[in-house]
């Protein structure tokens, strides 16, 4: 089920903390989040975020079309190594 509209985005309160700051010092360096759940608002355009994916940190730089998804959307959990190959030697 969505979220309410009247409730607006969801984006946690720390981190919109975090946003506030650099937009007022007009800072440009990546800010660091676990926040996976906070949803992009336009206030983090322009902005680059280091997401926690549960092993390391992913860069997402946060442009136009980005605004509305959530922030764990650009940094993947899983890697797709390959299907298994033949194993069975050809003669």
């Amino acid at each position: 089920m969505a979220r309410s509209i009247k409730k607006g985005f969801f984006v946690d309160y720390h981190l919109f903390e975090k946003i506030e700051k650099a937009n007022k010092t007009g800072a440009k360096k990546p800010i660091q989040t676990w926040s996976r759940r906070s949803t992009i608002t336009p206030d983090f355009i322009g902005h680059t975020f280091n997401v926690h994916n549960g092993k390391l940190f992913i860069a997402v730089y946060v442009t136009e079309n980005m605004v509305g998804h959530k922030l764990g959307e650009f940094a993947p959990t899983r890697v797709f190594k390959a299907h298994g190959g033949m194993t069975r030697k050809e003669i």
